[in-house]
């Protein structure tokens, strides 16, 4: 397969496989067609041929080359499953990259994003103790405080005022550490009564340790049938120039977390999430 794409990879030998796709030719013809010399085409052409991609026969003082249809189907079934494969996963990955555009614009100053406010709601199959662990043991928590794409490295949230607030993570690919931790929070906690809510602030750092901006989180619970309601509330303040990438993945950041918050414990999503500016 890979000779196959490797062969149809060179410019001329491509045109030479649409030229073929009409119908059998000679030599001559496909060199007259591609616009190449007789010698240029005939070695396009073997090396087309040792690829699998053509075959040939001699009528008279002619080599006669034809396109096999084969493994093009092949070749145009190996393309189709990748396409299907990055259709399943771009979606997220444009829409971080829109919000990403509309974010970097509007990043034209300190303080920015000031007092931007975003709201989520998840009803989850849980009683709010489970919950309230899900939100606070370290080890319950680094199942789900990230984003698909990332997994998490430490993860802190102390339930009681001045307590740590800690989040570290790497690419979730990244199996052999090569990248190491490729983002890092920190915070305190403001105010936590177990099984209620918890309030607390998170700033992520920026490459050179500096803050790009502070979020002001709260989580409450409430009791929601046989569940348990969570809702959370985060607002910016000291946003820096340089935290626009961080700006624009909160939204589909924390819904994707929330979500695996959600099928953790139980639940399905409630809500969408919503941004104030």
């Amino acid at each position: 397969m890979h000779e196959r794409l490797e062969a149809l990879g060179e410019p001329a030998r491509l045109r030479i496989a649409r030229i073929l796709a009409e119908r059998p030719l000679s030599v001559g013809l496909v060199a007259e067609r591609a616009g190449l010399r007789q010698p240029q085409a005939t070695k396009h052409l073997q090396r087309l041929e040792r690829a699998g991609l053509v075959t040939s026969h001699r009528t008279g003082n002619r080599r006669i080359y034809a396109l096999e249809p084969g493994p093009l189907r092949e070749l145009a079934g190996l393309l189709e499953g990748l396409a299907g494969q990055a259709r399943e996963h771009r979606g997220s990955f444009d829409a971080y990259a829109a919000s990403l555009a509309a974010e970097t614009r509007a990043a034209d100053r300190e303080r920015w994003a000031d007092e931007r406010s975003f709201a989520f709601t998840r009803v989850l199959d849980a009683q709010r103790e489970t919950v309230w662990r899900h939100l606070t043991e370290p080890g319950l928590l680094a199942r789900w405080w990230t984003p698909d794409d990332l997994a998490v490295t430490e993860a802190v949230l102390e339930a009681r005022p001045g307590g740590r607030a800690v989040l570290a993570y790497r690419d979730a690919a990244d199996t052999s550490g090569a990248d190491g931790v490729v983002g890092r929070a920190e915070g305190v906690v403001d105010e936590a009564v177990p099984g209620e809510r918890i309030a607390f602030r998170l700033s992520p750092l920026l490459p050179g340790g500096g803050v790009a901006f502070t979020g002001h989180y709260g989580f409450a619970l409430e009791d929601a049938g046989g569940g348990t309601r969570l809702r959370v509330r985060l607002r910016i303040t000291d946003s820096t120039v340089a935290s626009a990438d961080f700006v624009a993945g909160i939204g589909l950041g924390w819904d994707q977390a929330l979500d695996r918050l959600a099928a953790t414990v139980g639940g399905t999503p409630s809500d969408t999430p919503r941004s104030t500016k």
